[in-house]
């Protein structure tokens, strides 16, 4: 951004750079050829799953209720002072805190179990949620975007993985599925009411509004949820 004076144009071609070295890349792969048969397959149907999964699965919908689109943190942030360079440079250090997260957390999830580690990316989730909405400086909001990026390695990391273990051996690509679904379609809805918000209120109104949801999908699991150590085994 800095050497091509902000034009985006420019970034897109150089990013095709690494794409196409990524795609060469799997000319090196070689495969060996293994005759197994499938033991997981996609069924619709959500009464095959236990009330564990169903109750878990209505818990992410309604913390996702309230997790809108990565792209109104991008906003607040350039709203607060932060230049279109420097934002991008802070999305950057979001993505790396994200990617770092992931490992430690998927490690951590098998010693105290994945359920308690979602509890704690909804806890990260509500602290930097509330403190966009009463972020003072660029700076400030910066801070909290790269700490967002622990909610967001946390939560890809155990949240899928608590998926699949509270479903049952024959249905876990199912179980999956159903999951990436209730993630994408409340997000979408969130995203929705978050640009209304945007809009029609103020800047403030869509992360306090995202902030609330935390607690009360936290509550849901832990009510509708037992303990996954047990579904861990």
């Amino acid at each position: 951004m800095a050497l091509w004076s902000g034009r985006l144009r420019w970034i897109f071609y150089a990013a095709v750079v690494p794409g196409l070295l990524a795609v060469l890349m799997t000319l090196f792969v070689r495969e060996r050829r293994v005759e197994v048969r499938a033991k997981a397959s996609f069924r619709a149907a959500l009464r095959r799953f236990p009330k564990r999964y169903l109750g878990y699965l209505a818990a992410t919908v309604l913390f996702g209720l309230g997790n809108s689109s990565n792209a109104f943190l991008i906003l607040q942030t350039t709203a607060l002072g932060a230049s279109l360079t420097a934002t991008i440079l802070i999305y950057a250090a979001y993505n790396l805190v994200a990617a770092l997260a992931s490992y430690p957390a998927g490690a951590l999830s098998d010693r105290i179990g994945r359920r308690a580690l979602v509890l704690v990316a909804f806890g990260v989730f509500f602290l930097t949620y509330l403190g966009f909405a009463l972020a003072p400086s660029a700076r400030v909001a910066a801070g909290l975007f790269i700490v967002y990026g622990v909610f967001q390695g946390v939560f890809r990391a155990a949240g899928k993985a608590l998926a699949s273990d509270l479903s049952p051996e024959d249905l876990r690509a199912s179980g999956v599925g159903w999951y990436g679904a209730a993630v994408g379609l409340s997000g979408l809805f969130s995203s929705a009411v978050a640009g209304l918000l945007w809009d029609r209120v103020d800047h403030a109104a869509v992360f306090l509004y995202g902030a609330a949801f935390a607690p009360v999908g936290a509550a849901a699991l832990l009510l509708l949820v037992p303990s996954d150590r047990t579904a861990a085994r």
